[in-house]
């Protein structure tokens, strides 16, 4: 029955909306590379400015999600690299390869996921908050740096990316949010509706990728990714969980957090900067189908563990 509801709340909108912009990619023609833009360049900073400045958390809870982030993605990272150049993968495919398992679905797909698991708990979802407000800063940052590297150097890199709004759009939420500072409705109404559009659109940008998509070759490698980021991923949560000693709900809520599918926002950046992009593509579109099981599963290992 869990199945079932997750399938009809979660899984059926993701894929209308992935679906809409198949349909109208195929019909239409539209400048992808530009879809990708609209994302880095207003929503997503709109987004992040707004819930890094209205989402209240304690510092021990922002400090223990903290913790968990930084050494999960840590060890991700450095097992998908490795794998990524065990199997053969040249630099710039391995960099689009390792961001497929590190960046994590917590928006779109995790928030939903959280809702339902603990019933719109406040806690819960402060958990998972942090967690989508640090995936993105990752995502925005890191992301596109170990892309932008990989063509035009890292010092290069490092200076492109203070171009990019997301960083100020992050500062000043955090800031003003700190120092408690009130934001004048004609400014923070527009970034509230610029927040709310970022789902829709990076999985319409998804859909019309998938739409121009070659299944030619090269799927063992997208089901390396998949193995990582669905089953081992979770698995290597699991045990940083138990080493931290966390139990209850945020025990809970991290450990079904790590078994999100790869961020459409993956394939977002790897569209911008023209790096693998179908590759990144196809990661995303097999990983959300196949978290319809795993995450299931999950939730389920969720409760007898930590419930």
């Amino acid at each position: 029955m869990e199945l079932l509801f997750i399938l009809k709340d979660i899984i059926l909108p993701v894929f209308i909306l992935m679906g809409i912009g198949f349909f109208i990619q195929r019909k239409l023609s539209l400048n992808i590379q530009t879809l990708a833009r609209l994302n880095i360049y207003f929503l997503v900073p709109g987004f992040i400015f707004a819930k890094l400045y209205s989402t209240h958390f304690s510092a021990k809870l922002f400090l223990n999600v903290l913790l968990f982030f930084i050494v999960y993605v840590a060890i991700l990272y450095v097992i998908s690299y490795f794998i990524g150049k065990a199997i053969g993968l040249e630099k710039a495919k391995n960099t689009t390869f390792t961001n497929s398992v590190m960046f994590f679905n917590s928006g779109n797909y995790g928030v939903p996921v959280n809702d339902l698991v603990f019933k719109s708990d406040p806690f819960a979802m402060s958990i998972q908050v942090i967690m989508l407000t640090m995936q993105n800063i990752f995502v925005f940052s890191y992301g596109i740096f170990s892309l932008q590297a990989v063509n035009t150097g890292k010092l290069k890199a490092m200076l492109n990316y203070f171009k990019m709004p997301v960083l100020y759009a992050m500062v000043f939420g955090i800031s003003l949010n700190m120092l408690d500072i009130a934001i004048p409705s004609f400014i923070f109404v527009p970034a509230n509706y610029i927040a709310d559009g970022m789902v829709a659109l990076a999985l319409f940008t998804l859909g019309a990728q998938v739409a121009e998509i070659k299944f030619t070759s090269g799927l063992s490698k997208v089901y390396c990714s998949l193995l990582l980021r669905l089953i081992i991923g979770p698995a290597i949560a699991l045990g940083i969980i138990f080493l931290f000693g966390m139990k209850g709900v945020i025990a809970q809520a991290l450990f079904i957090a790590s078994a999100m599918p790869t961020s459409v926002n993956s394939a977002v950046i790897a569209e911008e900067y023209n790096n693998h992009p179908h590759f990144a593509a196809q990661i995303v579109l097999f990983s959300t189908f196949s978290s319809a099981i795993t995450v299931t599963f999950i939730i389920y290992l969720s409760k007898i563990f930590f419930a």
